[in-house]
């Protein structure tokens, strides 16, 4: 029998019983859809973390201090009381580090800004000039502080949107003006672009960007550094920049070469954007297979009706092997139509997630991002379904015997 007449044959089965047919498609609709739409948000939501990441500076270098050593009684101290870095690392590092570019120091407090009646809470980060090119920082007006501010101890500062939209909500030029942080005034010389949120959720605009040393003499009194920001010369080169920090601090500290004693640690934007994408896959994949059961229940549904099928359609297969089919033809009949039937669910549900994914995008604002390889997946898995749900009732269909099949009430 012709190939074509067994899809003719197969679909005028499906348009008998169109409900029947739609219910048994609906396990695979909902999985294929379900399938889509998880994966959709789950690569969004990576795509999304690597962005902000990078928007932070794609060759940031983070150098922090660590707890890891002991003091006596074997009391570990606490982070934010650790003295581990000073500025004689930095000079160090921009010395013998050949595969960094940029270098800055980092200090900051929280307080209260105020410019006249307005008044906003907000952080005070002290950097040098380098800060602005490793965060890839641009101005919206004014100008940048410079090596002589920081070395002068300046009161000068720079400020985000959110510091602009509150402490001007009229509109007025800031540049110039002398608003107070924790009663010290300084005088704004520039207006930072707007970053927005970054992956946490925090409001990189919400800041107040001084010269390192007014910060850590005029505000905090300290001689230490708190973090330090470096830049590699290029992202390839991240991890030799990395190596060579750790190096040339662990000389510094006199601490041993292995790395086991450590006060300090070092992450490059790459193995953040690395640690967050594969906790967001996981994700994703986690949920794709919990979406997945529904393509198996689907399959189950699909392998049920096709027994219901042939027990209705016995005396037609009896009568069409009586007048010549074969046993291959009743086979092919079946399991046709069992992927017609899978593969018609497929394609709803494709249609179904792309129109779900879309929803969550415009309603919940969430980062979505639909990959050619979901939907040529789900097709391959729903074609795999028909065949293998299908297999067994056609197969069984296909070894009636015609005389007992005519018989068969």
């Amino acid at each position: 029998m012709k190939l074509s007449n067994l899809f003719k044959i197969a679909w005028k089965a499906i348009l008998r019983n169109k409900l029947r047919a739609f219910l048994t498609m609906l396990g695979i609709i909902i999985g294929v859809a379900s399938v889509i739409a998880m994966t959709a948000i789950g690569e969004g939501s990576k795509r999304s973390i690597s962005s902000q990441l990078s928007s932070m500076g794609s060759n940031m270098i983070n150098i922090r201090p660590t707890s890891n050593v002991n003091v006596s009684g074997g009391a570990r101290i606490g982070a934010s009381g650790l003295q581990s870095l000073k500025t004689t690392d930095i000079e160090a590092i921009i010395k013998g580090a050949p595969d960094v570019s940029y270098v800055s120091p980092a200090v900051q407090t929280n307080g209260q800004s105020i410019n006249g009646s307005n008044n906003w809470p907000t952080q005070l980060q002290g950097v040098n000039a380098d800060y602005f090119k490793i965060r890839d920082w641009n101005l919206s007006e004014g100008a940048f502080f410079t090596a002589k501010d920081v070395v002068a101890s300046n009161k000068v500062c720079l400020i985000g949107q959110t510091i602009l939209s509150n402490l001007f909500p009229g509109g007025d030029d800031p540049i110039g003006k002398v608003i107070r942080f924790n009663k010290i005034p300084m005088t704004i010389i520039g207006v930072l672009e707007t970053k927005g949120a970054n992956t946490f959720g925090q409001d990189q605009d919400d800041i107040i960007i001084a010269p390192f040393n007014t910060v850590q003499r005029r505000f905090l009194g300290i001689d230490y550094v708190q973090t330090i920001y470096a830049s590699s010369t290029s992202e390839s080169t991240s991890s030799q920049a990395s190596d060579e920090i750790s190096q040339i601090l662990r000389k510094q500290h006199h601490l041993s070469a292995d790395g086991s004693n450590d006060d300090f640690s070092v992450r490059t934007q790459a193995e953040l954007i690395a640690t967050m994408s594969s906790t967001s896959q996981l994700l994703t994949v986690l949920l794709s297979a919990i979406a997945g059961i529904s393509l198996l229940v689907g399959g189950i549904g699909i392998m049920n009706i096709m027994y219901v099928s042939v027990t209705e359609r016995t005396k037609e297969i009896g009568l069409r092997m009586s007048i010549g089919a074969r046993g291959k033809d009743i086979l092919f009949q079946f399991l046709i139509e069992a992927i017609m039937i899978s593969v018609s669910g497929g394609v709803i549900g494709v249609i179904l997630g792309i129109s779900v994914t879309k929803m969550v995008t415009a309603f919940l604002g969430w980062p979505t991002f639909i990959t050619e390889s979901s939907i040529i997946l789900s097709f391959f898995v729903c074609a795999i379904t028909g065949v293998f749900f299908g297999y067994y009732p056609a197969l069984k269909a296909s070894k009636l015997d015609p005389i007992e099949a005519l018989r068969y009430e």
